[in-house]
């Protein structure tokens, strides 16, 4: 059922409402792997890398909301539910128990990464079909490089 008529065409809807939809699922995955490592983060760093994962859920809390909105503006009902997020993700298993920082840290580079790739592929997916979608995919990313940039400095 469509409550909203999109202006898009069916076949540039169809590319367009699937880039959406898996950027809604990495970016509420992203949110709560960071949470996850919040709350277990120990170590000599422990309050910088707990600081800075917050910045990570709010950009992904944020940005979530921004494309499903998006998606809703399209005709397109949004998907977050837990389920949905659990199968869709790009993002690989979190580890469980406390991590140490460094550990830490490298688990956030890698989900940012892995989020990041698909952002980059939706950006040239929607290119044409939607210029719209695409600035959307082209802010997510241009932050969430940013956070990947200062956690892999983090390391050294």
């Amino acid at each position: 059922m469509y409550v909203v008529k999109s202006p898009l065409s069916d076949a540039n809807l169809k590319t367009v409402s699937e880039a959406l939809q898996g950027a809604l699922v990495d970016l509420v995955d992203l949110a709560l792997v960071a949470k996850q490592i919040h709350w277990n983060v120990v170590g000599q760093r422990f309050r910088s890398v707990h600081l800075q994962l917050d910045e990570v859920v709010a950009t992904a809390r944020t940005y979530s909301d921004t494309v499903a909105e998006r998606a809703s503006a399209l005709g397109v009902s949004p998907d977050g539910r837990a389920a949905t997020v659990a199968v869709g993700s790009g993002i690989g298993v979190t580890p469980e128990g406390w991590v140490d920082d460094t550990a830490a840290v490298g688990t956030i580079v890698e989900a940012l990464g892995a989020v990041i790739d698909r952002m980059r592929e939706r950006i040239a997916a929607t290119g044409e079909p939607d210029p719209v979608s695409q600035d959307i995919f082209i802010q997510v990313t241009a932050d969430l490089e940013k956070q990947h940039w200062m956690f892999q400095a983090a390391n050294g």
